[in-house]
């Protein structure tokens, strides 16, 4: 999975949740291809010698680390959303497709940090908060308050998010 991120061949990912009794779909979710962050991916435990396909690994994907703007509902507690508000959504977050799949990763991570922070608006005092949970998913870089302000820039040019001015942001075009 890591490598077809990587090498963006990542396949679109609709999480489906169904009722058996009552044969209706309750829940259902789009992940677009270019949605998904090396975050996103949990390795597994290679299978045991006395498996079928012995050594072979899988990984989780987790959830919680693609951004809420990524997850696009269909359906809702067994309620189609109309169609419209969905294609908005996706029309919302496409222009990430245009960055380049090893560096989308940064741009997810902190769009999924600003949603955490659970505001329309903020600072990048508040962003910069986020710094040590960003360091944890890229050990590698030792400038993140640098790539924090970059991937702002980013977010803004893709019309993601709004600069207000003196370090304040607001979320949406």
């Amino acid at each position: 999975m890591v490598r077809e991120i990587q090498q963006d061949r990542t396949p679109n990912l609709f999480a489906l949740q169904y009722s058996i009794s009552e044969w209706t779909v309750a829940h259902l979710m789009l992940i677009p291809r270019f949605a998904f962050p090396l975050s996103a991916v949990e390795r597994r435990k290679p299978l045991r010698a006395s498996a079928a396909r012995a050594g072979w690994v899988g990984c989780n994907i987790l959830l919680h680390a693609i951004p809420p703007d990524a997850r696009i509902v269909i359906v809702a507690n067994g309620v189609a959303r109309p169609p419209a508000a969905v294609r908005r959504q996706y029309t919302l977050i496409q222009p990430l497709a245009k960055i380049e799949a090893k560096q989308r990763g940064w741009t997810l991570d902190v769009l999924n940090a600003i949603r955490a922070l659970g505001k329309p608006r903020f600072t990048l005092s508040d962003l910069y908060g986020t710094e040590r949970r960003l360091r944890e998913v890229h050990p590698g870089n030792r400038h993140i308050r640098d790539k924090i302000r970059q991937q702002l820039q980013i977010l803004r040019d893709l019309g993601l998010l709004q600069f207000i001015g003196r370090g304040e942001y607001r979320l949406g075009p």
